[in-house]
């Protein structure tokens, strides 16, 4: 890190990967478990707000990729989905998982308010359950808000008062658009991030 300036915005991300034990093919022996940590410049989105629509891409399920982790293989999955919503003029998309349910956006995990109560997809084995999620859930539940975790599906969205995402790069920003409706970054995502940004620097 010392080898960035003072003021460098960085990005530190673990990355592992196994080798096939028999010389070829796809049987990854985990014993063989190689990992490098990679830190690069990445400045941190500033929370200028979302523009965000239905994806037609949908989210796998645990018996046909392996949801439960940050696989490499499920980025190209998530990357169609975002130039496709790109495409048409919007920056982040909301994801169905196989079912017709909300998973998640494009990159990250997604929360709603309606009538002063903070909803979020309940994990249901689609997408990863991120840490900057959790956090999020718990640090608004400390403060007195309602969070709920359930199934949710686009229409819920539709009519939100707030949208909002969490994840580790831009950690909680808003949503100022779901197709064409307008929408304000709203008093749970204000109070979300500032708690985030509390812990944040409290040094735990």
């Amino acid at each position: 890190m010392a080898r960035f300036g003072t003021n460098a915005e960085l990005y530190i991300r673990p990355m592992y990967w196994a080798q096939n034990g028999s010389g070829g093919g796809v049987m990854f022996d985990p014993e063989t478990t190689n990992w490098c940590l990679c830190i690069y410049e990445a400045p941190m989105p500033q929370p200028t707000g979302a523009s965000i629509t239905l994806s037609p891409f949908r989210r796998p399920t645990m018996e046909s990729a392996p949801v439960d982790a940050k696989a490499a293989c499920l980025y190209p999955n998530n990357s169609r989905a975002l130039i496709e919503a790109q495409s048409r003029g919007f920056t982040n998309c909301l994801m169905l998982d196989l079912l017709g349910n909300v998973a998640e956006f494009g990159n990250s995990n997604v929360f709603m308010a309606k009538d002063d109560v903070v909803y979020t997809p309940a994990p249901n084995g689609t997408f990863l359950n991120g840490i900057t999620r959790q956090r999020v859930i718990q640090l608004l539940r400390a403060d007195g808000v309602t969070v709920i975790e359930k199934t949710l599906r686009f229409p819920d969205f539709q009519r939100a008062d707030e949208i909002f995402s969490s994840g580790n790069f831009a950690k909680v920003a808003p949503v100022i658009r779901i197709d064409d409706r307008s929408i304000q970054p709203g008093p749970f995502y204000r109070r979300a991030r500032e708690l985030y940004w509390d812990f944040a620097h409290s040094g735990f």
